[in-house]
């Protein structure tokens, strides 16, 4: 027989509460608990990480802005180049797993790296379809960007989401200083 000493019993107490512990928050998590808005976007754009899934898609366009440039930085950080969907561009409803822009890094050796996706709703479009507050993703109101922006685009909405590279000032910031487009 098994003599249990005062440390065995706390260890064995340990494990049982420990045990227990566990079955008690697996009952209380709803088996039907929604995916968080970040685990739909890095679903809905893993492919995405094979870039040329989408730089030779007829769904998908680079984009350049009015002075013919594609990669976006500026000194607090870079974006990336974007590649749009044409057919989500020009849809009102925006769903986590289907983003309107997905983002690459240029890397060294000419490739690209998949880093961020973006959410994109022109403000016309929005309204029109009922709207009167901002679109709303990852617990955060979308941006309104108005036209005489960069891209010669009429008023929008827009919210990035560093999805796929760690962005330390946060993952809805517009720039993230960890990005460049140095080779580009």
């Amino acid at each position: 027989m098994t003599r249990r000493t005062p440390a065995r019993l706390a260890r064995r107490l340990f494990a049982i509460a420990a045990v227990a512990g566990a079955v008690v928050s697996l009952t209380l998590t709803p088996a039907s608990a929604a995916p968080s808005d970040a685990a739909l976007a890095r679903q809905g754009t893993a492919s995405a990480h094979v870039s040329s899934s989408i730089t030779t898609s007829p769904d998908w366009g680079e984009v350049i802005d009015v002075n013919g440039i594609a990669c976006i930085d500026n000194p607090a950080g870079g974006m990336g180049i974007h590649y749009v969907n044409g057919q989500r561009l020009f849809d009102p409803r925006e769903i986590a797993s289907q983003p309107e822009a997905v983002i690459y890094e240029p890397q060294k050796d000419g490739s690209l790296r998949l880093v961020a996706v973006e959410y994109i709703v022109f403000k016309s479009l929005w309204a029109a379809a009922g709207n009167t507050s901002p679109p709303h993703l990852f617990g955060r109101d979308f941006e309104l960007v108005p036209a005489g922006n960069r891209y010669g685009l009429p008023d929008f909405y827009e919210l990035h989401a560093w999805i796929w590279r760690n962005n330390p000032t946060g993952m809805n910031q517009d720039w993230n200083p960890l990005v460049t487009c140095q080779y580009a």
